[in-house]
């Protein structure tokens, strides 16, 4: 069977496959998608979602992580700890992704489309480019590209209308985030 990386490369394509992590919480890893395992300095399960956080060592500009997993809305939500240097003018970065929670271990699959938040002021769709490539060199399928744009229409139609307040779209699914400090 060819991967979808080989079908990429054959079409010459400047585009990666879906990125795919796994989250193991027997472990306390986090299988990064270049297969690097992690260590996870906390898991946390909520009814909506898994907690993550990590440290970044060896990432140029990002210092920590802090995510949660939220399969219900195919979405990635993180916070970033950025080097001295870096950073950029966001409160939170949004990956749509198919999310499969698990027992002891979840997966996710990103799906191109990402979400920078910054809260009362914007939410910005990034990497278009690289989801319509995925989708015109089939890494993914018609349905599994209707539902990237699908959750990413979702998501930022609810933070907008609700004053570009993630918390507040958040709230109105259940779901109410909390962070650990870095």
């Amino acid at each position: 069977m060819t991967t979808q990386r080989e079908i990429a490369d054959q079409l010459g394509l400047p585009i990666h496959p879906p990125k795919v992590e796994v989250f193991d919480l027997t472990d306390s890893t986090n299988t990064d998608p270049k297969s690097r395992v992690r260590t996870v300095d906390e898991y946390r399960v909520e009814p909506f979602g898994l907690y993550m956080a990590r440290s970044m060592e060896g990432h140029a500009t990002l210092r920590y992580v802090r995510s949660w997993l939220l399969p219900a809305l195919d979405l990635r939500v993180s916070i970033f700890d950025w080097n001295p240097g870096h950073g950029h003018d966001q409160d939170f970065y949004l990956d749509i992704a198919e999310v499969e929670p698990g027992a002891q271990r979840w997966h996710t699959r990103d799906l191109y489309l990402d979400i920078s938040v910054g809260t009362g002021r914007f939410a910005r769709v990034l990497d278009v480019d690289e989801f319509l490539l995925a989708s015109r060199s089939a890494l993914l399928d018609p349905a599994t590209s209707q539902r990237a744009m699908e959750s990413t229409h979702r998501a930022v139609d609810g933070i907008a209308a609700h004053g570009y307040d993630l918390d507040r779209w958040l709230a109105t699914h259940g779901v109410e985030l909390s962070w650990s400090r870095a």
